[in-house]
């Protein structure tokens, strides 16, 4: 038996990188995993090649619509909803005086909003399901700042 056996988990920005080892591991473990990402083409294949411990859903994080109908998919395929792994994030490197508000707030929106999307859209099936585990994913950058990194640092250290 592994440790998560009957388990469903959400991990956001699942597609590549960290998001796709976190969903690897929590499927490795028995959970029914819940890859989702914006990244469509990229987010099916890595599904397709875990298996049937996994789905892809689009999910944009800083779209709280898109959260509701990511949330109700999950219901619909697990039953219920065990933890949410807020792995999302963009980056955006410029320079301070060179960044508009606009870039500013695209890694804002998706690297802060999203996490607060997810962990409030999350709570009522989290706590039907009688609980379960929120993790929000940082960086070293939230603590301290390299240059050019000024909208990503402020969304991890938030």
């Amino acid at each position: 038996m592994s440790r998560f056996d009957g388990k469903v988990v959400i991990v956001t920005g699942a597609d590549r990188g960290q998001g796709e080892a976190e969903a690897r591991l929590f499927a490795a473990e028995g959970a029914k995993v819940i890859l989702a990402d914006v990244l469509d083409t990229e987010g099916e294949a890595v599904a397709a090649d875990i298996g049937s411990n996994a789905r892809y859903l689009h999910l944009d994080v800083s779209n709280e619509a898109e959260w509701q109908a990511a949330i109700a998919a999950t219901k619909d395929v697990g039953g219920r909803l065990d933890a949410l792994v807020n792995n999302a994030a963009i980056i955006w490197p410029s320079a301070i005086e060179d960044t508009s508000l606009e870039a500013y707030m695209a890694v804002i929106n998706v690297n802060q909003v999203g996490c607060f999307l997810g962990m409030k859209t999350a709570m009522p099936l989290l706590k039907e399901s009688g609980g379960g585990s929120i993790v929000n994913i940082s960086s070293i950058d939230g603590i301290a700042s390299k240059n050019g990194l000024i909208s990503y640092t402020a969304s991890k250290f938030a």
